[in-house]
């Protein structure tokens, strides 16, 4: 008896029931009410590493600024990384700049059709370029993102998660399964319920396995090996929060106006080159009686715990660890600027920033 994925039929009822399982249960999402291929990509490659429920306020921010492909490119670097600020892991704002440059100077505007020529742009994969591809231009292509990979090692029993040790050709034999699944009359749609079911059913964890669509030809049936999450690295820092009100700025910022010291990383930093930051204590050990506050903040695979005191001005060279360049900025621009997460948290935190949508 021919197995499932081997079996036209069959595929082609699995097809028919995710799509239905799609259209029932899909997440009302701002992306998914376009067919650009522009706000595509944007949420794409936000969607990379960050949490759907973040990226979906951040994104309408993000499109409401630079609503063409055009208005990124014009767009100053700073300005993107602002309002990225918050989402992490920046290489993939300033690659989406430099894509949108290179296809506004080179492409007339418009971004490619084909996955293949997607991937010849900065920052596009095989993954984005094939979401892209399929999703607003209907090419057969199959997306494999870390949701799909799992659904298709639960649903043909094989081990997932290994990449090496002959992770490549495991990796090979999911690609080659999500391409003959891949539903090439609705290509979009097909990758997007899968990605979908990865997502909100076949979780990581105590996947949902009694409201599945695909459970009748599942051979694991949420019993399936997976490797354990590299532990995560604890490190404790210190940051100083130093603001200057108008007579101690020399009336820089108009009446009642208040101005915050912040430090820009180096551009040679491997971590968040160019964002804006407050200055590092020197030492963190923060007694308690100078505690301004203290905040848990996770980058990568490192969880910060952080503690803040208040240095006034006179204090700072002595107090912190000399970095890049340090600016006293007013409060009003500070919120526009391109600053670390970590830094927005404390300054919002500090009610000194606006708190935005997504906390």
């Amino acid at each position: 008896m021919a197995k499932f994925d081997e079996d036209r039929a069959k595929i082609a009822a699995l097809r028919v029931r995710l799509l239905e399982w799609y259209a029932q249960h899909q997440r009302s999402l701002p992306w998914r009410q376009s067919s650009n291929s522009y706000a595509i990509w944007v949420s794409e490659i936000m969607l990379q590493q960050t949490r759907v429920a973040v990226v979906a306020v951040r994104y309408q921010e993000f499109m409401e600024r630079f609503p063409t492909l055009i208005s990124l490119a014009l767009a100053p670097e700073q300005d993107v990384l602002a309002l990225w600020s918050g989402l992490g892991y920046y290489r993939r704002a300033r690659m989406l700049h430099k894509a949108a440059q290179f296809v506004a100077s080179h492409l007339g505007g418009n971004l490619p059709a084909r996955a293949e020529e997607l991937r010849a742009l900065p920052g596009i994969g095989a993954y984005t370029a094939a979401a892209v591809a399929s999703i607003a231009h209907g090419e057969p292509v199959a997306v494999v993102d870390g949701n799909v990979e799992r659904v298709l090692c639960r649903l043909a029993g094989w081990e997932a998660g290994s990449r090496k040790g002959g992770g490549a050709t495991l990796r090979r034999k999911i690609e080659d399964l999500a391409g003959r699944l891949l539903d090439r009359a609705r290509p979009g749609d097909f990758n997007q319920a899968i990605m979908e079911l990865g997502a909100t059913v076949c979780t990581p964890r105590n996947p949902q396995c009694a409201v599945c669509p695909l459970l009748a030809d599942c051979k694991t049936r949420g019993e399936h090996k997976t490797p354990r999450r590299a532990p995560m690295i604890s490190r404790a820092v210190g940051y100083a929060l130093s603001v200057r009100t108008e007579s101690e700025a020399g009336k820089r910022d108009g009446p009642g106006g208040r101005e915050v010291l912040l430090e820009q990383r180096p551009a040679q930093q491997t971590v968040m080159p160019g964002m804006w930051e407050l200055p590092t204590l020197v030492r963190s050990d923060v007694p308690e009686k100078d505690l301004r506050m203290t905040v848990r903040h996770a980058i990568m695979h490192v969880n910060y715990y952080v503690r803040v005191r208040t240095v006034f001005e006179d204090d700072i060279e002595g107090m912190t660890v000399e970095g890049g360049e340090r600016r006293w900025v007013p409060l009003r621009e500070a919120a526009g600027m391109a600053l670390t997460g970590l830094a927005r948290k404390v300054l919002t935190r500090a009610h000194l920033l606006p708190a935005r949508a997504d906390g």
